[in-house]
């Protein structure tokens, strides 16, 4: 796995915790910011070919 892979999809595994806590937390402004964050890395890695489902839930 090469770095832009490896640093992607540690990047999704630290929003989807993220979004998880301010969802939580009541924090609806925090969550949408992280909500937005997450589509936006998912559509990198549409973009780039690297597989998300698996590896990140």
């Amino acid at each position: 796995m090469d770095a832009f892979t490896a640093g992607l999809l540690h990047r999704i595994r630290t929003t989807q915790s993220d979004l998880r806590q301010a969802r939580e937390s009541g924090d609806e402004f925090l969550a949408d910011v992280e909500q937005a964050e997450l589509e936006d890395l998912h559509r990198l890695a549409a973009e780039h070919g690297v597989q998300v489902t698996a590896a990140c839930g």
